[in-house]
């Protein structure tokens, strides 16, 4: 029976590729280029054949990687990194090429050397020399035999098998020393025995089952290389290392399985974020805010990609590709947008710039109203202008803020000067506002409608406050007013009312539009105003009470919003029922 075994092999090579993937997937360009010359001037470079394409691989992937990530044209920073690493691997590939030639051409010499040695020794089995000549012959042959190296690869199993036969046929038909022959079978079996026990201890539970496997080879070389045994041991002998072979090439399997499987899972889950991404990217995105949030999305999306290990060889540059293109999808659209964004802000700059201007040019107007009007009116406009570049956002403001405030107390201080005195009268309006509230109602309707108008007229006859506390009194007034006499702010709605029951056409939804019409210009009045409002204790005070003005009109605009589309609502059904009759 012959004792050759083919071993179980598999695809050594992508389980290899895998592992030396993970261990260096977090190396950067430069410190994979630093490994790849490392191992080019190492002594054994051409037995590292595996490492460098391993290397080679990880370089190119995380290079794409980092370009994609970029998001902009790098093609001259990368290309450094990319030149330095191709110069060193090119070396390496010249120098394993001329070394495979080499190994090549040694291979097929050999080949030659251990075909005339297979001859020689089916020679000495078909000849008829004399044991005392034939024995010494065969031991030359065995160690020509072993000191001959390996030959190409399709040959080897040929050229083995039939070695292997003849030196059965001369153990078992060349009338040899029973005491030479037994002593030579006693050492074989001994070695296939140690042979056998490292194939065994192989396939023990806690042995790294590619580490037994690539060892298993080498044993299985070793076995090829050993003469037969005794007849009465070939069969066990056999039997034993073929039984702990196949434990160690079923462990090995079931690794790859576990393998295979994984990358199937790490393929689901490189799909689920493909999807994730893909999703953000068909958004239509139309702020700032929302871009950095999704670009933060991304990122971390990226770096959950990162922490995930390969797929299936013949899905994983397949599934990188469509990743990489949803995110090139997102940063370009996200390139579009800040480019237009870009230009909206400059656009913004020239509309703020021209009002600064303006407002410059109005600092020495002595027409005290009119001016006050018209500035009142550009800071509305500043407020709806969008953004400017950030770096000429805080310059502008102070210059816009400077001109206006020129004004103002250029404006205060002539109005102290030609007798109205602002302070006197805030006084006055305060204790207008604090006789309001203290008026106790008579229950007469109409007297206290009569001295609702009396406390309007007399608001209306006080002079100028100081600007920036114009608002703040107003609001205070009107505050007042409305809780005391409620029916007094009514007042036009009940007119409104009291025209449509005598088939006049006012309709209480123009009041309520007028009103909601005059609190978003109200809202945007306060807004405007508080950044008017200096850093001083006082100044914080103030505009405390202005946001909370603020607050109550958009809550009543809410209110108001609501009343007028539930009027709406029902106008609409009254029409479709009057069609309907």
């Amino acid at each position: 029976m012959s004792e050759n075994i083919k071993p179980e092999v598999t695809e050594v090579t992508e389980v290899t590729e895998v592992i030396s993937d993970v261990d260096i997937s977090s190396k950067t360009l430069v410190e994979l280029t630093a490994m790849l010359k490392e191992i080019n001037d190492s002594q054994d470079r051409l037995s590292r054949s595996s490492e460098v394409e391993n290397l080679k691989s990880a370089f190119y992937k995380r290079l794409i990687r980092e370009k994609a990530e970029a998001g902009q044209d790098t093609e001259v920073q990368f290309g450094v990194l990319e030149a330095a690493f191709k110069e060193i691997y090119t070396e390496y590939r010249a120098a394993r090429t001329e070394y495979n030639k080499r190994l090549e051409a040694e291979k097929a010499v050999n080949l030659e050397k251990k075909q005339r040695i297979v001859e020689d020794l089916k020679t000495l089995v078909e000849g008829d020399l004399e044991m005392k000549d034939a024995f010494p012959k065969f031991r030359e042959i065995q160690n020509e035999w072993r000191a001959t190296g390996p030959v190409p690869a399709p040959s080897v199993r040929d050229i083995n098998d039939t070695y292997q036969l003849y030196v059965e046929k001369f153990y078992d038909l060349v009338a040899i020393n029973r005491d030479l022959r037994d002593l030579d079978f006693k050492k074989n079996l001994e070695a296939k025995t140690e042979l056998c026990e490292q194939a065994e201890a192989l396939a023990a539970p806690e042995a790294d089952a590619v580490e037994s496997f690539r060892v298993l080879q080498h044993l299985h070389e070793q076995w090829k290389e050993l003469g037969p045994v005794a007849k009465e041991f070939r069969e066990s002998i056999w039997e034993r290392f073929r039984a702990a072979t196949s434990l160690v090439n079923k462990k090995y399997q079931a690794h790859f399985d576990e393998l295979k499987a994984s990358m199937i899972e790490n393929l689901k889950a490189k799909e689920e974020l493909c999807e994730r991404v893909e999703e953000i990217a068909a958004r239509d995105i139309t702020s700032s805010s929302e871009w950095n949030k999704l670009t933060k999305a991304i990122e971390e999306i990226q770096a959950e990609w990162r922490k995930i290990g390969m797929a299936p060889k013949k899905d994983n540059q397949k599934i990188y590709e469509r990743f990489r293109a949803a995110c090139d999808a997102f940063f370009s659209k996200k390139r579009v947008f800040y480019n237009k964004f870009k230009e909206g802000m400059n656009e913004n700059l020239e509309k703020k710039l021209a009002i600064i201007e303006r407002v410059e040019a109005l600092r020495g107007s002595k027409e005290w109203k009119k001016t006050t009007e018209e500035i009142i009116n550009l800071q509305k406009q500043w407020k709806e202008i969008g953004a400017v570049p950030r770096k000429k956002s805080e310059m502008l403001w102070k210059r816009f803020r400077a001109a206006c405030d020129a004004f103002f107390q250029q404006r205060d201080k002539n109005a102290v000067q030609g007798g109205n005195d602002m302070g006197a009268n805030l006084k006055a309006k305060k204790a207008l506002i604090e006789n309001i509230s203290a008026y106790e109602l008579t229950g007469d309707a109409e007297a206290d409608l009569a001295k609702a108008k009396e406390f309007q007229a007399e608001w209306d006859a006080i002079g100028f406050v100081p600007f920036k506390l114009k608002e703040s009194i107003n609001s205070q007034y009107r505050s007042a007013m409305k809780e005391k006499f409620p029916a007094f702010g009514r007042r036009s709605d009940d007119r409104h009312e009291r025209g449509r029951r005598s088939g006049g056409s006012a309709a209480p939804k123009d009041a309520l539009m007028e009103k909601f019409n005059q609190l978003q210009q109200d809202i945007r009045t306060y807004e405007n105003n508080i950044g008017f409002f200096g850093t001083s204790k006082g100044a914080e005070t103030l505009k405390a009470q202005m946001q909370e003005k603020i607050d109550a009109a958009k809550a009543e605009l809410q209110e108001l919003r609501e009343k007028i589309r539930s009027r709406q609502e029902e106008a609409a059904q009254k029409e479709q029922e009057k069609a309907e009759e």
